[in-house]
């Protein structure tokens, strides 16, 4: 795989470049990583039973925090929580994503495990084990179903498997959120006739072919990496029912990505394949490189996430828009993929009530700020920063995804093997070495061979 780092951005924040993949390829990516070892059951005791208390105790306490992205974001939200909890103190344990991936299960399950972690996929099996708390306590003492989206809570539910998403227990909570969609180059299209952001996939498809009649690259796409996934996925998310595709990527017995829907959105993209609406060499490029030639006028339009939003902002002022994919008709609210930044806490904390605290603390007007600076989507919208330009509209299609429980989590997070078997298998559909029905075979045989272990 490709340094995860260069594509996430890790380091770094995200409104300030061109990260690619950010939230996608955290959780197939830890998963599949991951070493092996056993949890220790002595310690499934420590979940909380019955009525906890959001009263943090007065004596001094110290918490760890294991983390692997945004360490200067963290670094100030955890000041920003010591200032309300004078108290507490944070011990920031930032690493590297290569080893993050490396140590996190053995780190999760030794004697000195952190108080709280960042979430990555690698943990379905670490609630399995119960070293991960159910938080479902601290959700109702807290108000959590009030102050997080409903949408971006569900993604961090799932059954004592581990394997089912949205059913269940609650085991993190989401810190700085990330959204999927399609920026533009007014410039360009208004040099293509297109004067309006389209608002059915087929207006999109004709104004795709109207920078193409005008010797114009109608849309850069970073296959190298993620970039492809984010396309084919925004197809599926449009075309194909929301609670279906659900039912796949969560696991939910059943579920199916070879209905008529996903052939029909996978076709689409191969269509789009075959007609050149792709940057030449999108199999060979990345999405950062996507961004700076977009950035750079190589294209009408560009798929990739908030994460780019600044960037772009910085570099192309007033010229540059961003919308949410459009739906089949104007009717249909637009979804977009994404997921979060998120922490759980570690079922052999001592101080569960300071731990879940700093959890809360996620949703508060101090951490929204911080988070947006970040280069994230805070989760309180209501402290959203106000904006101008090309982040207001990211800001706004955040927003609007999340009143109308419009996101949905990345296609990867459907099986630890599954980032690997997107990434090539776009790649084959934009070369034209495979059908859509077969590439959707391949993906569903991973989904279920994860879960027929």
């Amino acid at each position: 795989m490709a340094d995860q780092r260069a594509i996430r951005g890790v380091n770094r924040p995200l409104r300030r470049m061109g990260a690619g993949a950010c939230a996608l390829v955290v959780g197939a990516a830890l998963a599949a990583c991951a070493p092996g070892g056993s949890a220790n059951d002595e310690d499934e005791d420590s979940q909380p039973e019955g009525p906890v208390s959001t009263e943090v105790p007065d004596e001094d306490i110290t918490l760890t925090l294991a983390f692997t992205d945004g360490p200067e974001m963290v670094e100030e939200l955890t000041a920003a929580f010591e200032e309300e909890y004078p108290q507490i103190t944070i011990e920031e344990q930032y690493t590297q994503f290569s080893d993050y991936v490396q140590s996190l299960r053995l780190n999760m399950t030794s004697d000195s495990a952190p108080d709280i972690a960042q979430y990555a996929v690698v943990m379905k099996e670490l609630v399995a084990n119960g070293e991960i708390m159910d938080l479902g306590g601290y959700r109702d003492a807290y108000g959590w179903d009030e102050k997080f989206p409903t949408v971006s809570m569900d993604q961090l539910t799932s059954d004592e498997s581990g394997k089912v998403y949205g059913t269940g227990n609650l085991y993190g909570v989401p810190a700085g959120l990330s959204l999927t969609g399609l920026y533009y180059n007014k410039e360009l299209a208004e040099q293509a006739g297109i004067t309006e952001p389209p608002t059915t996939l087929e207006e999109l498809e004709q104004a795709l072919a109207q920078a193409q009649d005008a010797g114009l690259t109608p849309i850069s796409v970073g296959a190298l990496d993620t970039g492809g996934i984010h396309l084919w996925a925004a197809l599926i998310n449009t075309v194909m029912p929301v609670e279906n595709y659900r039912d796949w990527v969560n696991g939910v017995e059943g579920g199916t990505m070879t209905s008529d829907d996903a052939v029909a959105a996978t076709t689409m993209f191969t269509d789009w394949a075959e007609a050149g609406y792709f940057n030449e060499g999108a199999n060979g490029t990345g999405q950062e490189d996507t961004t700076t030639e977009f950035i750079n006028g190589e294209s009408v339009f560009l798929i990739n996430g908030n994460w780019a939003a600044g960037q772009i902002a910085e570099e192309m002022g007033d010229n540059a828009g961003f919308f949410l994919m459009p739906g089949q008709d104007n009717s249909a609210e637009p979804i977009g993929s994404g997921f979060s930044v998120a922490y759980t806490m570690s079922s052999r904390t001592e101080h569960p009530e300071a731990a879940a605290a700093f959890l809360d603390f996620m949703a508060s007007e101090q951490a929204a700020q911080v988070i947006s600076d970040g280069g994230f989507l805070p989760v309180n919208t209501e402290a959203v920063p106000e904006q101008e330009g090309v982040l207001a509209e990211v800001d706004s299609g955040y927003q609007s995804a999340v009143e109308n429980e419009r996101i949905n989590q990345f296609p990867d997070f459907a099986a630890p093997a599954m980032l690997d078997e997107l990434t090539s298998g776009i790649q084959s559909l934009i070369a034209g070495q495979m059908e859509p029905a077969a590439f959707l075979e391949s993906i569903q045989n991973v989904r279920d061979s994860y879960h027929e272990q």
